[in-house]
């Protein structure tokens, strides 16, 4: 089992690792935006990707998760045939759904509220989509192939690509809102091209009727559930925009994405998670292997929702050449943090829980899940944003992802039963609370030394607690030691 487990460990550590470089790449362009763009142009850019992210939910429809389950089983065609029947229909369909936007661009903008100085963002978006939902199977048979390094090479390369071009057409081109969207459009582009070169020897061009009817049996019900996931992490913008104004939507947006560790770790082990548990089904010991997964990642995400929230405050006040990490301006939206990540450890463990309804092709369930997800956000938002400003659209997406994964554990249970190792899980949620709750009351100076002593101490403090609360026995440390050394010999 632990041979197992350190090769998911393996396979989401090279996810990781792309992701990890991509997203401080990435990352690095939030304070470039807060010190280039007016807080107005980063609520319009963030305006914009919102709708981006429910639009590219329907533009896959389900198919990205729907190959991989097909593929992972050959019950109808061969690897190319699975291949190029959801490929093909989704180049058809992409084409034709982004024809439609460019041509109603206008239209469309004075739909969402967005002035006719910017109906071009309406237009490059159209084609972002396109390109990036042609790349959605190319991406997921690298996964299915168990081409770790492969995708994240693919991956690394977008994202700095993306980073790149922003900094030109920014600075260079002066193009400011425009600049960010265009520089994602090319990389996109620039990205399809590749993976089409990389998987060149799977495009088979057959179109097999049958698999593609149970593609969409599969796939469509992924979009109501897709479309209320991306509604999760996006329908606070446009709320938060109707109920302040775009300047406290830049600031809202921006420290949102302070919380990019998190949304890191469930990403990369989302990305070895889905192919891990589709080809260990069979396995004997699948039930509580993906138990012990549970609880391992459980400890992993607090770990890393300690060191955020203690170190956040520190981040943004660091100067480099008389610059700010983050702009003073932006410095009040840093209380959020600490709760969106604590949301993104709910998330993980909806992603983890997910396992038994696509073993058990119990897709239908999903929608009812994350609609009560996301109706649960919506509610929360409007209630709480009049009063609490935008701590009310982070306690909102808390409360979103907490009742999904609740909701999605009893519903996966009744098909799939576990049985998770919930006293370790305890003792370790247990650990966290008291770490977290020091620091609340301590609440050490950031950029003090005295400080970064206090949130070390409670780091550690949290690692002492947990053979306190039994989450290690000793002999859980015996087989771990034994198992890492057995394979890296096996490894040289």
């Amino acid at each position: 089992m632990f041979n197992k487990l350190l090769r998911l460990g393996k396979e989401t550590a090279i996810y990781g690792l792309s992701s990890i470089v991509g997203r401080l790449m990435n990352f690095l362009l939030a304070p470039f935006y807060t010190n280039v763009l007016l807080t107005s142009e980063n609520g319009i850019v963030a305006y914009v990707y919102a709708y981006i992210a429910f639009a590219y939910v329907v533009y896959c429809y389900g198919f990205e998760i729907a190959y991989m389950r097909f593929v992972s089983t050959l019950e109808i065609g061969d690897k190319e045939e699975n291949f190029s029947t959801p490929f093909l229909s989704l180049l058809a369909s992409s084409v034709a759904l982004s024809s439609i936007i460019h041509l109603s661009a206008s239209t469309i903008a004075g739909w969402i509220g967005i002035t006719s100085d910017n109906v071009v963002l309406i237009r490059y978006a159209a084609w972002i989509l396109c390109f990036d939902t042609l790349s959605v199977v190319p991406f997921a048979s690298l996964r299915m192939d168990q081409r770790p390094k492969m995708f994240a090479g693919l991956k690394l390369f977008n994202i700095s690509t993306t980073v790149v071009l922003n900094i030109i057409l920014i600075l260079m081109f002066h193009m400011r809102a425009e600049g960010v969207l265009l520089a994602n459009l090319i990389a996109s582009i620039i990205t399809f091209a590749t993976t089409c070169i990389v998987c060149r020897s799977k495009f088979k061009f057959s179109f097999s009727s049958a698999l593609f009817r149970e593609l969409l049996k599969f796939g469509l019900p992924l979009i109501p559930s897709g479309l209320a996931g991306m509604a999760l992490q996006i329908v606070d913008r446009p709320i938060v925009k109707a109920l302040t104004n775009s300047s406290t939507l830049g600031i809202y947006q921006l420290n949102y994405r302070l919380g990019i560790a998190m949304m890191l770790i469930v990403g990369m082990f989302d990305y070895a998670w889905r192919p891990f548990f589709l080809t260990n089904a069979r396995d004997p010991e699948a039930k509580s292997l993906f138990s012990k997964v549970f609880t391992y990642f459980i400890l992993i995400m607090l770990l890393m929702f300690l060191a955020v929230s203690f170190f956040v405050e520190d981040l943004v006040r660091i100067e480099f050449f008389g610059k700010h990490f983050f702009h003073p301006d932006y410095w009040v939206g840093v209380p959020i943090v600490p709760w969106i990540l604590l949301a993104y450890v709910f998330n993980g463990a909806y992603v983890v829980f997910l396992a038994g309804a696509y073993l058990e092709k119990k897709t239908k369930f999903l929608p009812f899940i994350t609609g009560l997800g996301a109706i649960v956000n919506i509610g929360v938002n409007f209630l709480l944003i009049p009063s609490m400003g935008i701590m009310g659209a982070a306690l909102a997406t808390l409360a979103a992802y907490a009742i999904m994964a609740i909701a999605m554990y009893f519903a996966s249970q009744k098909f799939y039963q576990i049985q998770y190792e919930w006293s370790k899980v305890a003792g370790i949620a247990f650990a966290a609370a008291i770490a977290f709750i020091g620091f609340k009351l301590l609440h050490p100076d950031p950029l003090e030394w005295y400080g970064l002593i206090v949130k070390l101490g409670l780091l550690l403090a949290f690692l002492a607690l947990l053979p306190v609360f039994r989450v290690f026995s000793r002999s859980d440390i015996v087989l771990v030691k034994t198992a890492v050394q057995r394979y890296l010999a096996s490894s040289r």
